[in-house]
């Protein structure tokens, strides 16, 4: 993959041409213009943004969209928030705790996936399936990140955590290599990857997410600061209510998605089509919580937080926690799923 880093922003203006007539009228009249930070480079994990530009969604609830790609090289979404350089973020769970932490008042208002796209590659001859699979074994992992969800998901089962962690890059080549038995991996990514090379999931090699181990994590959490989702409640629930719109379309046809990032939104990264369309199916079912697909779509749950995800960061290591009640806005996206 041909990753071209340059940092740019695109505005609905762009596809204004585009969508209808009864959203293309919007634009006559004042719209509150919100900044997104991605955390991830402009590809088709941000698909529901991306259609619901496109369809004129947003514009249509008196939002102008415009965001800023993430990447190995971007500033960290917390940080851009911070400094009001946008209005939202898209973050990781873990990380979000540590910025609250740190002192920051952010709040989340929704998430991506209910269930965290990240997990373990292994191959059928050594496989990890279960949280005892990884006692003892030698896992690649990416960054620090990768260890710290190993070690909570050993903890969360009463395992040691007896592991050697290697680090690794972006892609699973070197699991093959038998560099080592398994490989922090996205489901939604990396097992594209071993596909492409004529390999079966399930058969010649296997992704368990941490999720399925047992380490419960919304990802791509979308947040704000809390003074901004106060002083901005409508334009907040018309973002989310665009948003969902956009998944929602996204889902009818998945290709229509991912052109829209290769020809479009995401055009400097020569991604490929087909590998997009394959990575949109992929990540479908992590939109809900495992085994409810009427869920409603962004929405995040105070039991959940307080529950498996808090358990989740205290094996972390993560012992001073928040109050639960003041960590998100549970009505905002609930509200936006109301005729969306």
């Amino acid at each position: 993959m041909m990753l071209n880093r340059r940092h740019f922003v695109r505005s609905l203006a762009a596809g204004a041409a585009s969508i209808p007539l009864v959203s293309r009228l919007a634009y006559a009249k004042d719209l509150a213009k919100v900044r997104l930070q991605f955390g991830w480079i402009a590809n088709v994990e941000y698909a529901g943004v991306f259609v619901g530009m496109e369809k004129g969604y947003f514009a249509g609830e008196g939002v102008e969209v415009s965001y800023s790609p993430g990447g190995p090289n971007a500033p960290d979404p917390l940080v851009v928030v911070a400094a009001k350089s946008a209005d939202f973020g898209f973050t990781s769970w873990l990380q979000f705790l540590d910025a609250l932490d740190k002192g920051n008042d952010f709040i989340i208002v929704g998430t991506l996936f209910q269930q965290s796209p990240l997990g373990i590659l292994s191959l059928a001859k050594k496989p990890i399936l279960q949280p005892q699979d990884i006692v003892g074994k030698k896992i690649l992992a990416q960054s620090p990140a990768e260890k710290t969800a190993i070690d909570a998901t050993l903890a969360l089962a009463g395992l040691p955590k007896d592991w050697t962690m290697v680090t690794t890059g972006f892609s699973p080549e070197p699991l093959l290599a038998g560099d080592g038995d398994g490989y922090t991996a996205f489901g939604t990514n990396q097992t594209i990857t071993l596909e492409k090379m004529g390999l079966k999931n399930g058969k010649d090699f296997f992704f368990v997410s941490f999720d399925s181990l047992g380490l419960h994590r919304y990802d791509d959490i979308v947040f704000a600061q809390r003074s901004y989702v106060e002083a901005n409640r409508a334009t907040v629930v018309g973002f989310l209510r665009g948003f969902v719109k956009g998944l929602k379309e996204n889902a009818k046809d998945l290709k229509y998605g991912a052109e829209l990032v290769v020809k479009k939104y995401g055009v400097d990264y020569g991604l490929d089509v087909g590998q997009q369309t394959r990575e949109n199916e992929l990540q479908q079912p992590l939109l809900y919580p495992i085994g409810n697909n009427s869920h409603p779509l962004l929405t995040v749950d105070k039991d959940v937080i307080g529950g498996v995800l808090y358990a989740g960061a205290k094996a972390s290591g993560r012992t001073t926690l928040p109050d639960v009640d003041k960590i998100a806005d549970y009505s905002l996206a609930l509200e936006a799923n109301k005729d969306a």
